[in-house]
């Protein structure tokens, strides 16, 4: 009878250790979910800790819009670094190609011998027609900046200006903002620029330093430095470039290889930054998001 109370009552032990056990791993691990995430407390699924790097390169228009994402996805994903190069959109292109960036960045869309990678809209962006704040010139229509481009107009008077001669201000060949604006004004390989710059921020900067210069640039850059004009009476903002009444504008693109599959870490930053979670940024930022 002592034998079988000894061993009942080992039993019983045996059992509430066990039981004891697994509550202990029940507090400590989350069961990964189907999708590799692990289930929260409250029911709510959080996305999967994920870590690495991600290398983005490309379109300096995009710069403000990239820095606004990648300061705030540390928030969603504190262990992954996303780095980024401003370097053009030409180069942004082919370094998705070759591999050298995860993603690459263009501020316009591809063109048909660029093969091999495809490109996600992120956000639109307007181009801006920038002036010198001296200049009293408030407004053009697309003809009119068409001709200051191509030298047709050499003189501001001709349009309501000053009486001095225009100096037109662009980016260098390669640039997504140069090809956007060239293409939608009608002026590929016809303008006359005085200076061919590698970035938005140098054109605008050479801009504000010569009252009878007129040059382009992102609108998400655009500062209290240039005047940007209304093109055709119509002044380029969010609603104006989302509605489509402002008429040089152009999308920001992710350029993604088609044959080499996204890390996940790289793949997450893509999701989030082309979801609605990331309009309220990309918005903050100048530029015009595209999802809901």
């Amino acid at each position: 009878m002592k034998k079988r109370t000894l061993a009942l009552m080992l039993s019983t032990a045996l059992c509430v250790g066990m039981l004891a056990g697994c509550g202990s791993s029940n507090d400590t691990t989350n069961t990964p979910a189907a999708d590799g995430s692990s289930p929260a407390a409250d029911g709510n699924t959080p996305a999967t800790e994920l870590s690495g790097t991600v290398v983005t390169n490309g379109s300096t228009s995009m710069e403000s819009v990239m820095g606004a994402l990648t300061e705030a996805f540390k928030e969603v994903q504190p262990n992954v670094q996303v780095q980024y190069t401003g370097s053009g959109s030409g180069a942004g292109i082919t370094s998705a190609q070759d591999g050298t960036a995860d993603i690459g960045l263009a501020s316009r869309d591809l063109k048909d011998d660029e093969t091999g990678v495809t490109q996600i809209t992120v956000a639109k962006d307007g181009i801006a027609i920038i002036v010198n704040p001296e200049n009293p010139v408030a407004d053009l229509s697309v003809e009119q900046i068409a001709q200051l481009a191509t030298g047709e107009i050499t003189n501001w008077s001709e349009v309501g200006g000053n009486d001095a001669e225009v100096v037109f201000i662009g980016r260098e060949a390669g640039s997504g903002t140069r090809d956007g604006f060239e293409t939608i004004t009608g002026t590929t390989d016809a303008c006359k620029y005085q200076n061919e710059l590698t970035s938005t921020g140098e054109v605008i900067a050479n801009v504000a330093s010569n009252p009878n210069a007129i040059g382009y640039a992102s609108l998400s850059a655009v500062d209290d430095t240039v005047k940007a004009i209304t093109v055709g009476g119509v002044a380029p903002s969010e609603e104006t470039v989302l509605d489509g009444s402002y008429a040089i504008q152009r999308n920001f693109n992710f350029i993604l290889n088609e044959s080499t599959p996204l890390s996940d870490a790289a793949q997450a930053f893509v999701d989030w930054a082309t979801s609605a979670d990331a309009a309220d940024l990309i918005a903050g930022a100048g530029a015009v998001p595209v999802a809901e």
